[in-house]
């Protein structure tokens, strides 16, 4: 039988902890090994035993969760998945918290906290195996019923057969999860200021897409915007999906742009990589460069040979260089994928292929 996963859950609220632990315990994956109040206690629970992944607030007393995982990432790592309810200020040291070695977050509610996390178990549950193989990364100084996974015909039928012929503008599509904010950080840093227009969906809660655009502009060449409703995709410009909306490609005559939407869960996300992927094999084809990334799952996949069935040239990152290996490998098994690289080559490639 296989090991179980070990989680440790550290949060104020004993609502939260008694709730967290229902959802976890419902999962035969996955255990709770103990629970703590606030990080001194945690602390005392991982010199006893070492748990397999912690799941950590950010607002507690004595110590704050940021500078306890600080402490844990660099002197022991241990995969950690930020539960907090951040509100939009806080999303910054949410981003904070992934530069620091954090694999997930996920966003709870400061009211209706309870009735949260028991609808979001498949949420919590895969951000939790996520992390459990996630690659470490040393850092300096009650039965609950789990929402059918629907693909991306949920939102968008499936491209006809009849790819769009090939034009001079190539577009960039880009898929990314666990492990992806610094992925992307270091894909689009090293693009020059007139690299072609890019979209992206990285899997990542309401409210924190805004300010990972704000800190990616801050810091590359191009521009980066949370994207909105009928954003004309433009060159030297990334333009990332916001949390909890689907994102598709769209074209009217010359012009790209995009559709921000409403919809239900596909593959298990919202915003989907599916739906982006499929909306570029519809809208793009031969036009399309592909990227998928470091990853839980599936997600993208599907889309990427949608893609490929399509004429678009197709990346994923490669093993070595990712977190998670998930996203990428699936899309490779498919037979979507047409080159795999380590993420220091990819943004060469996409330049590349866009030529």
């Amino acid at each position: 039988m296989k090991k179980k996963i070990k989680v440790l859950i550290v949060d104020d609220s004993a609502i939260v902890r008694q709730t967290l632990e229902d959802v976890i315990s419902s999962d035969p994956r996955m255990e709770v090994m103990a629970t703590a109040s606030d990080p001194y206690i945690a602390a005392d629970r991982i010199r006893h035993e070492a748990p397999d992944v912690i799941t950590l607030d950010v607002e507690m007393p004595r110590m704050d969760g940021i500078t306890f995982l600080q402490k844990i990432m660099s002197q022991h790592p241990i995969p950690v998945v930020i539960v907090s309810s951040l509100a939009d200020k806080g999303s910054e040291t949410a981003l904070k918290a992934l530069e620091y070695g954090a694999v997930e977050i996920i966003q709870k509610p400061r009211m209706g906290t309870r009735q949260f996390l028991e609808e979001s178990k498949v949420l919590i549950c895969d951000a939790i195996k996520a992390a459990s193989v996630a690659k470490r990364k040393r850092i300096a100084g009650k039965t609950l019923k789990a929402a059918p996974k629907l693909t991306a015909d949920a939102v968008l039928a499936k491209p006809g057969t009849n790819a769009m012929i090939r034009t001079t503008e190539k577009i960039v599509v880009v898929g990314a999860s666990t492990g992806g904010t610094e992925a992307l950080r270091f894909f689009l840093e090293v693009l020059p200021p007139d690299a072609p227009g890019i979209v992206i969906v990285q899997h990542m809660p309401e409210n924190f897409t805004s300010a990972f655009a704000r800190r990616l502009n801050g810091i590359c060449g191009i521009t980066v915007k949370e994207a909105s409703d009928n954003d004309t995709v433009i060159r030297g410009q990334a333009l990332i999906a916001p949390g909890n909306r689907h994102t598709l490609l769209k074209r009217s005559g010359a012009r790209y742009y995009v559709e921000v939407k409403d919809g239900p869960l596909v593959s298990r996300h919202r915003p989907s990589v599916d739906v982006l992927f499929r909306s570029a094999a519809r809208y793009a084809a031969k036009n399309a460069v592909g990227v998928i990334m470091t990853g839980m799952g599936d997600d993208g996949a599907r889309g990427m040979s949608e893609m490929k069935g399509g004429g678009a040239f197709n990346i994923a990152q490669d093993e070595a260089t990712s977190v998670v290996f998930g996203m990428p490998n699936e899309a490779i098994k498919r037979g979507g994928v047409d080159k795999v690289l380590p993420l220091e080559k990819i943004a060469r490639e996409v330049i590349r292929a866009c030529e």
